[in-house]
């Protein structure tokens, strides 16, 4: 089983399936925390568009994974991030992270989340109810649209 799996997607997926591939891994996890991004309701947002630059940001989720796993002992790091057209409700990404125990898999699910929002070429776009667009910036507390 990989310490480390990093997806971009346009399909749906579930946040029961990467836990349970995780455990069916032969994971030696005592704690499983889990992060899932949506698409919320704020503002007038109807839906999302997202673009991601898919080689490069792959590849820097996978160096996140990587400090995550150094700098927390986690035994294994699953990121899904969707790209295309999401409606409200559905999902954007999720973070998966086992360790021994609870609180460095808490830690390393906030870093990989903190830092894929900082550092990855992942771009969103909210569509308002009227049509109009705008893109989301970073703020330094997470993606905020303006």
């Amino acid at each position: 089983m990989q310490k480390i799996k990093v997806e971009i997607k346009e399909g749906a997926f579930s946040l029961d399936e990467l836990v349970s591939e995780l455990l069916r891994g032969g994971s030696d996890a005592g704690a499983v925390v889990t992060f899932l991004g949506i698409v919320r309701r704020d503002d007038g947002v109807m839906k999302m568009e997202v673009e991601a630059y898919d080689e490069v940001a792959k590849a820097e989720l996978k160096r996140i994974c990587e400090e995550a796993v150094e700098r927390f002992g986690v035994s294994h790091v699953h990121v899904v991030h969707r790209k295309g057209s999401l409606d409200v409700g559905e999902n954007i990404v999720a973070v998966v992270a086992a360790a021994k125990h609870r609180k460095n898999a808490f830690k390393a699910c906030e870093f990989v989340i903190d830092e894929l929002k900082r550092r990855a070429p992942i771009w969103k776009k909210e569509v308002l109810g009227g049509g109009e667009e705008r893109w989301v910036v970073p703020n330094g507390e997470g993606w905020r649209g303006k």
